[in-house]
């Protein structure tokens, strides 16, 4: 799966009084799927999703699969204490077409969390997922930071894409992307190079089915996706294969430029669930090689990112979220709603990042 661009992490929406509102998730995954954006992150740690019971994380995931936009990227939070539990949860996700599971560091026995756990924790799960593994570390939130060696050889298993790296870091990322430079995987892309989902590969209507530009022109090669078209139909689109290596998602917004600079393929941003388009503007500007453009998106929201996402979290990004014409709504407990102070904060941060 090729991995490249910004993916918000969304949050997940709640009634006042605490309960999923699932319409309003409904809402959002509508919108974010009419933006430029490359795909979105489900039951990451900005969906709170260490409060949500194993029915609602499933009704999540249904929910934003039978919404989004065919050809936006799903990532799927997957991740839990256990080995068995997070491979249950990656199996749900599969029978919805998500197309990676993200799978964070267990840490509730961080005193045991020693590189053998890590290791065989996630070859298991690599093992046997039907998913791609991204793993996913998040020191903020987990106080374990996935040390650089480890991630190096967990990149060596062919079911291991990629890693989002949350430490903030830039010269991790880079030490990363050094120790893994050698992988080198080939992936379905189309025309234009963009990610082929699984959701593209189902075809609704019978003409829908997916062919290779081999097979287009009349050739036998490997660029095949083992999808054939209907007997007299047309294909809806060419693919091509693409070569990638080990993809590392930043997760950082106020920090987005320098990580694509030290080689990053994209980002995983909680700020994007506020902002979309304002860190797709940042990626873009830099993928086009206008580096004073990119700097200047990149200073626009260094300071929102950096107070909203980062230091007053979920509850004022939920209200960033309001602001941009998404449902963002109120957190729940232990996590408050803002004060009439912090709203005004955050109104004011937000003032030049509109959506």
């Amino acid at each position: 799966m090729l991995l490249s661009g910004i993916f918000p992490a969304i949050t997940t929406p709640f009634y006042f009084d605490g309960r999923f509102y699932s319409k309003k998730l409904e809402h959002n995954v509508d919108r974010y799927s009419r933006t430029p954006i490359a795909g979105m992150v489900i039951l990451g740690s900005t969906g709170e999703t260490v409060m949500l019971s194993e029915a609602e994380q499933r009704e999540v995931l249904r929910i934003a699969a039978e919404v989004a936009a065919a050809e936006k990227v799903l990532i799927a939070g997957v991740g839990l204490e256990s080995a068995i539990e997070t491979l249950r949860l990656a199996e749900y996700a599969a029978t919805l077409e998500y197309d990676v599971a993200l799978v964070r560091t267990p840490h509730y026995y961080r005193p045991q969390m020693k590189p053998e756990n890590l290791l065989a924790f996630y070859r298991v799960v690599a093992d046997r997922s039907p998913l791609p593994v991204l793993l996913y570390s998040v020191p903020p939130f987990t106080a374990y930071d996935l040390p650089s060696e480890i991630i190096a050889e967990l990149a060596e298993h062919p079911n291991i894409i990629g890693i989002k790296e949350s430490s903030g870091s830039v010269e991790k990322i880079a030490d990363v992307i050094a120790r893994t430079r050698h992988i080198r995987r080939s992936t379905t892309a189309t025309e234009v190079f963009n990610a082929v989902t699984q959701r593209m590969l189902k075809p609704s209507k019978p003409a829908e089915a997916l062919v290779s530009v081999a097979a287009l022109a009349g050739s036998s090669g490997s660029e095949a996706t083992g999808a054939t078209p209907p007997k007299g139909s047309a294909p809806p689109f060419k693919t091509r294969t693409r070569e990638v290596g080990f993809q590392l998602l930043a997760g950082s917004a106020q920090k987005l430029l320098p990580s694509l600079e030290a080689g990053s393929a994209g980002a995983v941003l909680a700020f994007a669930s506020a902002a979309p388009t304002a860190c797709f503007e940042v990626y873009t500007a830099w993928k086009d090689g206008d580096k004073e453009l990119a700097l200047l998106k990149q200073q626009r929201i260094i300071e929102p990112a950096t107070r909203v996402a980062s230091q007053m979290g979920i509850p004022a990004l939920k209200y960033a979220l309001d602001l941009n014409g998404y449902y963002g709504g109120p957190p729940r407990l232990p996590l408050l709603p803002l004060t009439a102070e912090m709203r005004a904060e955050v109104e004011r941060m937000m003032a030049d990042v509109r959506n």
